[in-house]
């Protein structure tokens, strides 16, 4: 948490335009502590900066987004995990429930989503975009 009592976020992806759009979703009620654009620089920041949240990509240049949160939670960083991406298949899911992700919102749904998937996970709850096609029997996040 940062000076003013906001919970601080750092952001990781490789489009420009959804970097200038996830800031602007989340920094009237948080701190963007830190704006990335690439796996490895996700990991250095995640290290440095000790966010409360790390809001990234799956799919980002040097490495991907699963990459850097492996390295990431090697490292001891606790920072609370929401992935936000274009994946919307079941196989990546499953891979980010293995990495201990809090989240998964689709990039579709950001501008409706992001803010709760985010109070969410920060209240210590999980969150799944509700379209996701998920398996049989997969009722819940589990993440």
């Amino acid at each position: 948490m940062g000076p003013n009592g906001r919970k601080r976020i750092l952001i990781a992806d490789d489009h420009a335009e959804m970097l200038e759009e996830v800031q602007r979703l989340l920094k009237e009620d948080y701190d963007i502590v830190g704006v990335v654009e690439d796996g490895q620089a996700l990991v250095e920041a995640a290290r440095r900066l000790k966010p409360d949240l790390i809001v990234s990509d799956i799919t980002m240049p040097v490495m991907t987004g699963f990459e850097a949160a492996a390295r990431i939670r090697e490292a001891g960083v606790a920072a609370k995990l929401i992935f936000l991406t274009v994946q919307s298949s079941n196989p990546y899911l499953k891979k980010a429930r293995s990495l201990g992700a809090d989240g998964y919102v689709l990039k579709v749904y950001a501008a409706d989503q992001l803010l709760i998937a985010v109070s969410t996970v920060l209240g210590g709850h999980c969150y799944v975009s509700p379209q996701l096609n998920r398996e049989e029997g997969d009722q819940s996040c589990l993440l």
